[in-house]
């Protein structure tokens, strides 16, 4: 007890020291030892990226801008390794402030900071060239000056509240134009801002406007970008393809009408179930046979299937809620993804694989505990027990929100979905459950309250 009384005694500046070399050294461990990770998507980002080097000619449409500028800025894959990694450590301190903040205590952010950054799950993303990682710092910036503004008052300098409220507009548009499941991120944002943060009407209009128009701006540009070269309202060129992912479960209800689009797909998602036991995915295999049978160029063979997929869906909405329920499953069992042989040593790579399988467990746990602590606070006798304050209630909804949506309108990549809001599941649990072990019968803790934050004092 007395060694848990010394660290909780120790500055806030020695907790940050603590966590930065720790959060360095292991970065520069994974760099020495583990290699970027290419995935099927990257070869997709990179020739966007080259398309982006060459004035945006041939630009395709596919996706959304955020990763491909990424990419086109940073260079080779060795460069953006090093950058991801950078931003790793970036976020790390960002979730530190939040932690602090949110607790008022240094202990409170290194444990923040390390739930990220300790998690193999997250750490092994920064090696993989793919979104995630980019994602998830654009959120954890937008997230600590959301911290920022709801644990602060109407003495913060206005110039300083304009500009925070701005980074947040500016990140959280980064990250809707990164992975379009954050597309209603910066509107969630300005709600909360408008009707929870508690400072005079003019300062809170003002800033919630602020926080929401560089990111409206963002996102209308992009469309308009989209609507010009491609002709229709939307973010990318597939979202007829990501549809047919749900209703191609029950394509056999096409009407004769489209039977030659029918009977092809069929023909490829049955070979994929055959031959992985799914059929996820059918569609990338199946889009030339598909642009044969029917003479449609991409774009317009992607609209076919979207009006096709609707129709499905308004004819079988039970097939398809399945298919979301199925989907929405999936969201939550987001793995560790690491390339183990890349590890020589035996011993060592053994040992990770058995921390990674420990840790999946562990964050499936958490997952579950999330889902049903979120829903017990629709009891307000949960509420008061929790404390949970105006930021967490704004996690809460976010994930929530993040969840239904992906399971929407795909069915394909579920598992990686998660990621950029794993370690924010986390810290929800773990607010959760400290709040808990105070009010447990003999603790010697109790709650304070101070400048609209709730956190924990020991004596």
């Amino acid at each position: 007890m007395d060694v848990f009384k010394k660290l909780g005694n120790l500055k806030t500046g020695t907790w940050l020291a603590i966590v930065s070399v720790i959060a360095i050294l292991e970065r520069v461990l994974l760099y020495i030892f583990y290699r970027p990770v290419p995935f099927n998507d990257t070869g997709s980002y990179q020739r966007l990226a080259e398309a982006i080097l060459n004035g945006w000619k041939n630009y395709d449409g596919t996706r959304t801008p955020g990763y491909p500028i990424f990419l086109a800025l940073i260079g080779s894959h060795e460069h953006v390794y090093i950058a991801q990694l950078t931003l790793g450590l970036f976020t790390t301190l960002l979730f530190f402030y939040i932690g602090w903040r949110t607790t008022g205590k240094g202990w409170g952010g290194a444990l923040a900071a390390m739930l990220y950054s300790l998690n193999l799950q997250q750490l092994f993303f920064e090696a993989n060239l793919i979104t995630e990682s980019l994602t998830i710092f654009f959120i954890a910036m937008a997230l600590a000056g959301l911290t920022w503004l709801f644990y602060s008052n109407d003495k913060r300098p206005v110039l300083l509240s304009l500009l925070v409220a701005l980074d947040i507009g500016l990140t959280t548009g980064a990250a809707a134009l990164t992975r379009p499941l954050f597309i209603t991120l910066p509107f969630l944002v300005g709600f909360f801002l408008l009707v929870f943060w508690h400072v005079r009407p003019a300062l809170r209009w003002t800033i919630a406007f602020t926080a929401c128009l560089p990111a409206l701006l963002m996102i209308s540009a992009w469309v308009g970008f989209i609507h010009k070269n491609f002709d229709r309202w939307d973010l990318t060129t597939m979202s007829g393809y990501q549809l047919i992912q749900h209703t191609g479960v029950f394509f056999e209800y096409v009407p004769d009408e489209y039977a030659a689009i029918r009977d092809t797909f069929i023909e490829y998602r049955d070979a994929q179930t055959a031959a992985t036991g799914s059929p996820s995915d059918a569609i990338w295999d199946a889009i030339p046979a598909l642009q044969k049978v029917t003479g449609l160029n991409f774009y317009s063979l992607s609209d076919l299937l979207g009006k096709i997929s609707i129709q499905l869906i308004l004819k079988h909405p039970f097939l398809y809620a399945r298919s979301v329920f199925q989907s929405w499953l999936w969201f939550w069992k987001a793995p560790v993804i690491w390339q183990s042989g890349q590890i020589e040593n035996q011993a060592l790579q053994l040992a990770i694989r058995g921390l990674a399988f420990a840790e999946r467990g562990g964050l499936f746990t958490c997952n579950l505990i999330f889902i049903a602590g979120s829903i017990a606070l629709l009891w307000k006798r949960v509420r008061i027990i929790l404390k949970v304050d105006n930021l967490l209630y704004f996690s809460i909804l976010t994930i929530w929100l993040t969840s239904f949506l992906q399971a929407l309108v795909d069915h394909s990549d579920n598992l990686r979905m998660l990621v950029p809001l794993q370690t924010l599941v986390i810290l929800v649990v773990l607010w959760c459950g400290i709040q808990l072990w105070y009010q447990w019968p003999g603790s010697k803790g109790k709650m304070y309250h101070n400048k609209g934050s709730l956190g924990i004092s020991v004596k």
